[in-house]
């Protein structure tokens, strides 16, 4: 999922779609590196997509996606390194961003 589309945290660690906190790909990787791991991660979720059709392995597919959204900083360890939590999936109004992401909805019903 592409952050370019949805409004991003302040600090970058994250998007927002219908409310919820997603995990922004780590800024620090090199962009040949960043564009080489999203070709694995569409690769393999074309690979669950035959896999559900019953013409690959499932769970190697899902394993996949897995290790490239663990490479692009989306899970697993997070990526910056002042000790804050990860807040992945988490509904903003819930966290710290809560007041920023209220101002987002504001401006929205603005418009």
């Amino acid at each position: 999922m592409s952050s370019r589309a949805h409004p991003t945290t302040p600090d970058g660690r994250y998007f927002v779609v219908a409310g919820r906190l997603w995990r922004s790909t780590n800024p620090a990787i090199p962009e040949e590196r960043r564009h080489h791991l999203v070709a694995e991660l569409m690769q393999a979720r074309r690979a669950v997509k035959d896999a559900k059709r019953g013409s690959a392995d499932l769970r190697l597919a899902r394993e996949r996606i897995d290790a490239a959204k663990v490479a692009l900083g989306e899970r697993g360890p997070v990526w910056w390194d002042d000790g804050a939590p990860d807040l992945n999936r988490h509904m903003a109004k819930n966290t710290p961003y809560a007041e920023w992401a209220g101002a987002l909805k504001k401006c929205a019903t603005e418009d």
